[in-house]
């Protein structure tokens, strides 16, 4: 059976599109906007090619807190490393679910945090706008992963669990595709998608499905033992 934590986390991905197309809405609108008096590449290739840079720092990074989270490995014989990374972990995806839902602003401070260095990424993405071409947009969609969200948060938080560098590139990058299909469509039917997605009740559904995979990872703590580092969900035998 394949491992569920990659599902799970593809499923929160899918869940949270709401907070991304809030979050990315503005360079999906811009890159659907093509300069007036140019014949530029077809809007789907500069969209496709936009998430697919994105969701390659989504893996970068989660390659690299998984390589974080294996060296906690080296102390489980002197603190329960697994375990309190663990509950954080799950307590993020509570805290993303509440924040999705509307009932708590608190992954806005964790945002505010992340800000510092998006300042210092910014910058770069001016070089690459307005995005006209593929060679323009895969960058641009990479930079902008770096972009402070609370839902990317919560999935590197997950990803310090994987146990090594590749099963935390593979959780981020499973997040990653979850995004895609909201992103996608919010750049072919950008106005109509975030009329849908700000609708309370779909916020709503959204968070209290995000909250449930918190809630299910904490009540499966005490009996996975050395599986941990499939996060959310333990393995179906």
């Amino acid at each position: 059976m394949p491992d569920t934590g990659f599902i799970a986390i593809f499923l929160i991905g899918l869940l949270g599109g709401t907070h991304c197309i809030a979050m990315c809405g503005g360079i999906v609108g811009a890159l659907s906007m093509p300069a007036a008096g140019q014949v530029s590449t077809p809007g789907w290739s500069l969209h496709l090619s936009y998430n697919l840079g994105r969701i390659a720092s989504y893996t970068l990074a989660g390659a690299a807190m998984g390589a974080i989270g294996s060296l906690s490995l080296l102390l489980n014989h002197v603190l329960p490393v697994q375990m309190i990374l663990y509950v954080a972990a799950n307590i993020m995806l509570i805290a993303l679910g509440l924040y999705l839902a509307g009932a708590t602003r608190t992954l806005a401070f964790v945002e505010r945090i992340g800000q510092h260095w998006w300042a210092k990424i910014q910058p770069l993405t001016r070089r690459f706008l307005p995005a006209r071409s593929v060679a323009q947009a895969l960058p641009l969609g990479m930079l902008w992963g770096f972009l402070p969200c609370g839902m990317v948060y919560s999935a590197l938080t997950v990803a310090l669990l994987a146990g090594s560098t590749w099963r935390g590139a593979g959780l981020m990058l499973a997040f990653g595709l979850g995004t895609l299909p909201n992103l996608l469509l919010a750049g072919l039917l950008l106005k109509r998608l975030r009329e849908t997605v700000r609708m309370k009740t779909v916020r709503l559904a959204s968070g209290i499905l995000v909250l449930g995979f918190g809630v299910a990872g904490l009540l499966n703590a005490t009996t996975l033992g050395g599986r941990l580092w499939e996060g959310i969900v333990c393995r179906v035998s």
